[in-house]
């Protein structure tokens, strides 16, 4: 492959080939040569470039031990000296998105391009999309092969010193960025076109596209706690032991209704966590990590609350796009509206 552009790739301990949750601990890895998904990275880099070496690490390291993350990955990418890195893709996996946007910022702080892959509502893009180049991907690995293939035709161009067009032509995510050009119309006659296409019900898109973000009113404080129903809801997966009502782990198409009424706690016998974005076995050795019943019970003992609502709401939150998860919250809320609660307490992972 002589004249090949040297690629490192960074992938999470899943993909690595070390383990799932219980490997997300592990330290910075460093081997030679494509790796699982590298493989099909190198397939699709063709003759142009080389995976050269292949950064396998935790998804919990790069989260909580940040600084140590970013000091091995930059001694690793001066070892390797690429001409590209290539993080990813990430899908809809939250700390495997914020570990692939960490990498590619680091590989452009030692001035090396880099390209990366995930969901466009991934918490990576959320708090780097404006700094990194990102691929749009779907929430799943299904998509792999599409995924690199774009990532592999963007490595090329970035590697090679080549400048990227805008991402509606290039096919990466929009980062906020305004360049200046020249157009055949002018802006008045531009803009009429854009307002009577849209009046006409025809395509149309901005030319400054904003996006808002949800405003949320917070809700008045209950007025008397000592007298109100407080309702119970968590997005940590629990399911009965056994997922008898077959849960999804992520991105799921319901939420569930438990009956509580008789339960002074929750048991791991009876009671356990499915959820694809932690470590499970934490929460299936005390479910009242996730959902708290065992200590509403010693508030209603002491006349703290009133009394617990007899249905529990539960779902796994990872992976769940926003307009789904808008979704899922109004429902749960007419839920408890309907039956009579005063307030509702919100387990998050």
């Amino acid at each position: 492959m002589s004249g090949a552009l040297r690629v490192v790739h960074f992938v999470n301990q899943f993909f690595g080939g070390v383990g799932g949750e219980e490997a997300a601990n592990i330290p910075l890895e460093v081997r030679e040569g494509p790796v699982g998904p590298g493989r099909l990275l190198q397939q699709a880099l063709g003759e142009g470039g080389s995976v050269v070496t292949t950064l396998v690490g935790g998804d919990n390291y790069f989260s909580e031990r940040k600084e140590e993350a970013l000091a091995s990955v930059t001694a690793a990418l001066r070892s390797a000296k690429p001409d590209v890195v290539v993080a990813g893709p990430a899908f809809d996996a939250g700390r495997y998105g914020l570990a692939c946007g960490e990498v590619c910022k680091a590989a452009q702080a030692l001035g090396i391009p880099a390209v990366t892959g995930m969901h466009p509502e991934n918490p990576g893009i959320l708090s780097h999309g404006q700094q990194i180049i990102a691929v749009g991907t779907g929430s799943t690995p299904v998509e792999m092969p599409a995924a690199l293939q774009a990532m592999a035709r963007l490595a090329l161009k970035l590697g090679g010193s080549q400048e990227l067009g805008p991402a509606a032509e290039e096919g990466y995510l929009p980062r906020g960025i305004r360049r200046l050009g020249a157009r055949e119309a002018p802006a008045a006659t531009r803009a009429v076109d854009m307002a009577l296409a849209k009046i006409s019900g025809k395509p149309w898109m901005s030319e400054v596209p904003v996006h808002l973000p949800d405003r949320v009113a917070p809700a008045a404080p209950v007025a008397n706690l000592k007298d109100a129903t407080i309702a119970l809801v968590t997005t940590g997966g629990l399911v009965r032991r056994g997922n008898p009502d077959r849960q999804s782990s992520g991105n799921p198409t319901r939420y569930y209704r438990h009956s509580v009424v008789e339960l002074e706690s929750l048991s791991g016998k009876d009671w356990e966590a499915y959820h694809g974005g932690y470590f499970n076995a934490i929460v299936n050795s005390n479910p009242n990590y996730i959902l708290p019943l065992s200590f509403m019970r010693v508030l209603e003992r002491e006349g703290v609350v009133g009394r617990t609502h007899q249905w529990i709401h539960a779902m796994p939150g990872v992976g769940t796009p926003v307009a789904k998860s808008r979704r899922f919250g109004e429902d749960i809320a007419r839920d408890l509206k309907e039956d009579g609660v005063d307030g509702a307490l919100l387990v998050a992972t």
